[in-house]
């Protein structure tokens, strides 16, 4: 602003003018296609994970996924934009429940009235004659610590043949509070009183209704609303195979009937498996949502060895929910390597990108299995020796330089794009000449189909590198340095 402009205005104003801060932007909507900075979001072993949204705080609540006998406290992660969480340990543990012994399962979170409730099942019971059920813990505030509000279970029989676990509280516009639970095949619905640790009563004088919505109902009940309508969501397979999956029903009343209407998560053979167990977040004030989960690496064999990702939810224009994509990306805003594994020299996530140092063998790799594929990657050489760049379709990878079988696809600092095959050795199949090799960022696609393989570098509508070669028909994608440092980001793979 000139002088002439500040003598133009009253000495007030001008110093409102020269003198005031601007507004501190508000933070932008998290509006993903998915967890961008990668899935899964927070490192270790959980399951079951449910949500809430207090004062712009997003929050996960799930289950420790160990074996029963370890489940014995819960966690919980806070996260101001999806991005960056951060770990809340302990926010319940049995010492504070004198009840509970063990599998402590499923929490679900609820704020009322300044009071802060976490809904837990524990002790996994069999039948009525035992202690155990669905408990209820209060905090004032939402990172607890949480103590138990009964001293009992609030639900601690079988009611309908369902087994008192994986519940979920929800509360309608109207204000009247509903929990969803149930296992072994039957989902019920209670109505909550106020005070939210006792049970109301439905109009025909009953306290549970059964709502089961399909035969394969297994567990995991989830209710939301949006426009008008009420979602039912639930679990159904076995929850250590790879049939877990989740489906949906959509009703006019928050006590159905629900009838499914289709499976919208499942495992993909190239992603995960085993994805069930879901909650939904939506970003206040807009129509973004997001299905929060646990799946199961494809490398994992133990049956607790779950993790937490969340993709996004799509509806169509009436209502139905799309089928939904687990999608495999990361900027590495966050900061960490969740979900990545290595082999061989130093990677770290910084300032937004994986680092990687100089190595003959350096490998990171995501836990995938893609036959055909588009993988994107950006790639800049930090040095002025050897190369960096894609390995795709890779199995058996050690440490060691050319330890893997697969592909790989880079750029070397003396000024070309190569492109070969691994398999405890190295076999270049095609080569071709880049400018600019070392410190410019290029963007790296492979496009691989049955056996025909095609590298872009930055121009993506004509291939630098085209060859067929079918010695390797899938695996595991990632990145790898040879003998160079080198800076990745947008890491990104689909299927072809």
């Amino acid at each position: 602003m000139t002088a002439r402009l500040f003598r133009s205005v009253s000495g007030a104003l001008a110093a409102l003018l020269v003198f005031s801060a601007p507004a501190a932007a508000a933070p932008p909507l998290p509006d993903y296609e998915t967890a961008e900075a990668g899935n899964p979001f927070v490192d270790g072993w959980y399951a079951d994970p449910d949500v809430a949204i207090y004062d712009g705080t997003y929050w996960v609540f799930p289950t420790t996924s160990r074996r029963y006998a370890e489940q014995t406290h819960l966690d919980a992660f806070s996260s101001k934009d999806l991005v960056h969480w951060t770990k809340h340990p302990n926010v319940l543990t049995t010492e504070n429940v004198s009840w509970a012994e063990k599998a402590v399962w499923a929490p679900a979170p609820i704020e009322r009235d300044g009071k802060y409730f976490l809904y837990f099942a524990a002790n996994d019971i069999q039948s009525d004659n035992e202690l155990g059920g669905i408990g209820v813990a209060v905090a004032d505030r939402p990172e607890g610590p949480y103590r138990d509000a009964l001293g009992h279970p609030l639900i601690g029989k079988f009611h309908h043949g369902a087994q008192p676990i994986d519940q979920d509280v929800f509360i309608d516009d109207d204000g009247q509070a509903y929990m969803y639970y149930g296992g072994w095949g039957h989902a019920n619905v209670v109505k909550l009183n106020r005070d939210m640790t006792s049970l109301g009563t439905f109009e025909d004088g009953t306290t549970y209704r059964e709502i089961t919505p399909t035969p394969e109902y297994v567990e995991g009940s989830q209710l939301f609303k949006r426009g008008g309508k009420y979602y039912l969501m639930w679990s159904e397979g076995g929850w250590t195979g790879p049939d877990y999956s989740v489906s949906y029903a959509m009703a006019d009343s928050p006590t159905g009937p629900f009838t499914k209407l289709d499976k919208v998560l499942a495992q993909d053979s190239a992603v995960a498996r085993g994805s069930g167990h879901n909650s939904v977040i939506n970003v206040p004030g807009t129509d973004v949502w997001y299905i929060v989960y646990h799946r199961r690496p494809l490398s994992e064999t133990d049956g607790n060895h779950r993790q937490l990702a969340y993709d996004r939810m799509n509806f169509r224009p009436d209502g139905t929910i799309e089928r939904i994509t687990m999608k495999v990306q990361d900027n590495f805003a966050d900061g960490n390597t969740f979900g990545w594994k290595t082999y061989d020299g130093r990677w770290t996530a910084r300032a937004g990108q994986l680092m990687a140092a100089p190595s003959w063998g350096g490998k990171a790799l995501q836990d995938t299995n893609f036959a055909d594929f588009v993988q994107d990657t950006d790639v800049r050489l930090t040095s002025n020796r050897g190369d960096a760049g894609v390995v795709f379709r890779a199995t058996g990878a050690a440490v060691g330089t050319d330890s893997y079988t697969g592909y790989y696809a880079g750029i070397s600092a003396s000024g070309r794009i190569v492109l070969g095959r691994a398999s405890n050795s190295w076999t270049e199949l095609a080569s071709a000449p880049l400018a600019d090799a070392v410190g410019k960022e290029h963007h790296l696609r492979v496009l691989a189909k049955g056996p025909v393989i095609e590298v872009y570098v930055d121009d993506l509508s004509t291939p630098k590198l085209r060859v067929t070669d079918g010695t390797h028909p899938s695996g595991a994608n990632g990145v790898r340095v040879f003998g160079a440092s080198a800076a990745f980001d947008d890491f990104e793979v689909r299927k072809g």
